[in-house]
């Protein structure tokens, strides 16, 4: 693809939020009984494991985001 721009979808709106976005990856991998590499280079990983932490962190999401609109 020679000569065309990239358009990276995965920039943070809000890069603030980085370390928040970690925290729940941690969090979510834990749960899960998966470890992630003390290096935190993940091209090791399983698709499975990655897609099961990617999975759980956009459940959680939806809940928040379900639960500020519900004014909770």
């Amino acid at each position: 693809m020679a000569g065309q721009q990239s358009n990276r979808s995965n920039t943070l709106l809000v890069p603030q939020a980085t370390a928040a976005l970690d925290q729940l990856k941690y969090e979510a991998a834990q749960e899960l009984g998966i470890a992630i590499p003390q290096d935190g280079y993940q091209g090791n990983m399983t698709t499975k494991d990655n897609g099961s932490i990617g999975g759980n962190i956009t459940r959680r999401l939806v809940q928040l985001a379900e639960q500020q609109l519900a004014g909770k």
